[in-house]
């Protein structure tokens, strides 16, 4: 007898919102996937100390409730009309996502990165949570690193997170202290998985979706209008004026064929103080130094087989979108911004400071809003349209047929600044592997650690079978870069005729002082203590804004050391005081820095904003 079909109920899970659907974005990474191209992200741990397996596990499974959709899978709607939901697994069971293996003799780096290598190639299944861990024990022979210790490959699929998300998931999982053997460990919490809805509500959902929200596409366009106008506008009362009327030539290169199934992984530990004394000397930032140091090693290797292009190599550099109110939602929020390499350029000084003025002009308001609009635009991609682009493009080699629009993918996300550790057993490094796909088969990660810096480089065997050589070739790059800058920094010690760099932002505390005196309730409101260090390239400059009294108080001050830091360059400030940059793309940049409690961060953003809006 053929099921009863109840209408009400059908109507009911229609209206649920404890289900929620992948935004747009989220779906490309999905739509991506292919059997040569798994779109998963993975992490490599190095454990030191003998980790008990079982105490592994009952940590896993004690914190499976703080990430929900470690219990999730994807549900898609019949015939592909919309994207997929996520929604509660009924089959959730905690054995298919953990696993055990040994590592082969000898136990060294080298079998351990081929070990990761073909476990980052095999691809999640799609039927369940998109997640997986592989506990590897017997690391007897790498270079510094305790006889016995573990390592944990961790396999999270992108259409769940992002770089940023993913050090969240990080910090749950992890321990930030020693104690972890002492502590008492929670008992998992029962899992009782809603019921999966029913097709015929699905299709009502993404239908009331619609019909809830019809003018979606029409108000996305009207918005990229506007965006496009007001960057037109923009263009003729910034530095981009002189740099918009040709758009930059993307060259074909080995990195951007057909890739194979089989990855290839290398990666260089570089010293994070290192990296920012460069930056230091050279002003701007610590992602222009690592772009600078993946540009040589990217130049030494295309020179060495023959194939460097005339043109310099393009990179898409993802950067974060996140505010503070999203940093707890595990998606993806990132939007792009291309980036020329000056590969093309022999000096690595002169390359630096040709990829400064890239970043300069690509972190600038045209190119942020427009990564926003674009971001917006993939939520209004006709139903399933998505899903045949991606297809088509892998299937018909459509990559053939025109110029990539970048080479390379570089990102650099900020990972936990101290020691995280496992059941009281030390984290010693961490490594990120990303995803390749057809057309774009390289991509290096910079994942910042405990006072180091990894840059991790993943490929295929077909584009990079000799990744290994690539960073060592990274490792190079940065000492010949570090090598010219301290003879910069001689030279410029040796002339008398050097004059220190005077501050620009004078106007802006001036006009602050100003402003608090006629504004005391905004001072009441931003009670506290806060300084503000400006770089100036060869010096730092300290400020003290003193709000703990009836009237502010601010003046320079030498030593710095309080509660509340904010840490910005001094062009920077005098560019946000004069109009020039919006504080919002400073904070999505990383421009600016805040160091403090969530309230005094908060209570001084928003007396700022009051004084930037006047």
């Amino acid at each position: 007898m053929a099921k009863k079909i109840d209408l009400k109920d059908i109507v009911q899970d229609a209206f649920d919102t404890s289900i929620h659907q992948i935004s747009g974005s989220d779906a490309a990474f999905l739509y991506a996937e292919s059997p040569t191209s798994p779109m998963h992200i993975a992490t490599l741990n190095i454990v030191e100390g003998s980790l008990k397996f079982e105490d592994f596990k009952e940590i896993v499974a004690s914190k499976l409730h703080l990430v929900p959709k470690f219990r999730q899978r994807l549900l898609s709607v019949p015939m592909d009309l919309d994207y997929p939901y996520w929604v509660d697994d009924p089959n959730f069971d905690i054995d298919l996502h953990l696993n055990r293996i040994k590592l082969p003799d000898p136990s060294n780096w080298k079998t351990l990165r081929d070990l990761t290598s073909t476990l980052f190639s095999a691809p999640l299944d799609l039927r369940r949570p998109l997640w997986s861990m592989h506990f590897i024990e017997g690391i007897d022979e790498i270079a510094q690193v305790p006889k016995g210790s573990v390592a944990i490959v961790t396999k999270v699929h992108h259409v769940m997170i992002d770089g940023s998300s993913g050090v969240g998931i990080m910090g749950v999982l992890y321990d930030s202290d020693a104690d972890g053997k002492q502590k008492k460990r929670s008992k998992p919490k029962p899992f009782n998985p809603e019921p999966l809805p029913d097709e015929l509500s699905l299709l009502l959902k993404s239908g009331y979706g619609f019909l809830k929200n019809p003018f979606r596409i029409p108000k996305t366009i009207a918005e990229t209008a506007y965006s496009f106008i007001k960057s037109k506008a923009a263009k003729k009362l910034s530095i981009q004026r002189e740099f918009s009327s040709t758009k930059f030539p993307v060259p074909i290169t080995i990195f951007n064929g057909t890739i194979s199934a089989k990855r290839t992984w290398g990666t260089a530990i570089l010293s994070f103080e290192r990296i920012n004394v460069l930056r230091k000397t050279m002003g701007g930032s610590i992602n222009d130094v690592i772009l600078a140091i993946c540009a040589g090693a990217l130049r030494r290797y295309l020179v060495e087989k023959e194939k460097l292009p005339l043109h310099p190599l393009v990179a898409n550099v993802p950067i974060s979108i996140r505010t503070e109110g999203s940093n707890h939602k595990m998606n993806n929020q990132i939007a792009n911004m291309m980036i020329q390499l000056a590969t093309h350029i022999a000096d690595p000084l002169e390359r630096l400071e040709y990829i400064q003025e890239q970043t300069m002009l690509g972190k600038s308001r045209h190119n942020t809003m427009g990564a926003k609009t674009l971001a917006k635009m993939a939520d209004v991609v006709p139903f399933g349209l998505a899903n045949l682009a991606a297809g088509l493009y892998s299937k018909y080699n459509i990559k053939d047929l025109h110029r990539p629009p970048f080479n390379v993918t570089i990102t650099n996300v900020p990972g936990p600044r101290g020691l995280l550790y496992l059941n009281g057993h030390k984290v010693v490094s961490i490594f990120g592997l990303t995803p390749v796909v057809d057309g774009f088969g390289l991509i290096i990660a910079a994942f910042s650690y405990n006072g180091q810096v990894s840059i991790t480089t993943t490929s295929d065997s077909k584009t990079m079978p000799d990744a290994d050589v690539f960073s060592r070739y990274i490792r190079e790059s940065a000492n010949e870069l570090e090598e010219q800058i301290k003879n910069l920094g001689k030279d410029k010690s040796d002339s008398k005729t050097v004059q220190q760099v005077k501050s620009k932002s004078g106007p802006f505390f001036t006009a602050l002082k100003k402003y608090v005196k006629e504004n005391p309730k905004e001072v009441k409101s931003a009670k506290g203590l806060y300084h503000m260090q400006l770089d100036l390239g060869d010096r730092t400059d300290g400020w003290e804004l003193d709000f703990t009294k009836t009237v502010a108080v601010i003046k320079k001050k030498k030593n710095v050391d309080p509660k509340v830091l904010i840490e910005i360059e001094d062009e920077n400030l005098f560019a946000l005081y004069k109009g020039k940059l919006l504080l919002e793309e400073l904070k999505i940049q990383g421009r600016i820095k805040i160091t403090g409690t969530a309230a005094s961060k908060a209570k001084f953003m928003k007396l700022l904003t009051a004084f930037l809006e006047r």
